[in-house]
């Protein structure tokens, strides 16, 4: 069974916007905080935004302020909304827990993101 579809990614110009979104099962899903990570070519996977079961919300500073997480309990699927990109939010994104509060034993495939100068 696939636990984590995320989808939305492509190519966009320095500026614009993206709205990423992921589907998980509820094992995944139901009562964990969510979150959002990237991992950019050559660099390491990092946590860039999470919610929590009841909605609150911390993001990464290099995102603050550009992105916004959100979830759809009802539906089990977490997005993120991706404002005023740059070339340096260029990276693969992935949705799952929070590996801050909850174990993390499977990832899917994540959503290539590429932004343009």
């Amino acid at each position: 069974q696939v636990q984590l579809v995320e989808s939305g990614g492509g190519l966009v110009q320095a500026g614009g916007s993206l709205r990423l979104s992921c589907a998980a099962t509820r094992s995944i899903f139901s009562g964990n905080a969510m979150g959002w990570y990237r991992q950019a070519p050559g660099k390491q996977r990092e946590l860039i935004a999470a919610i929590t079961s009841g909605g609150s919300t911390t993001y990464a500073d290099a995102v603050k302020g550009r992105f916004t997480i959100s979830r759809d309990n009802a539906k089990n699927t977490v997005y993120l909304q991706m404002n005023s990109l740059k070339p340096e939010d260029t990276a693969v994104y992935y949705c799952n827990k929070d590996g801050r509060t909850a174990p993390i034993d499977y990832w899917g495939l994540g959503t290539q993101v590429t932004v343009s100068s």
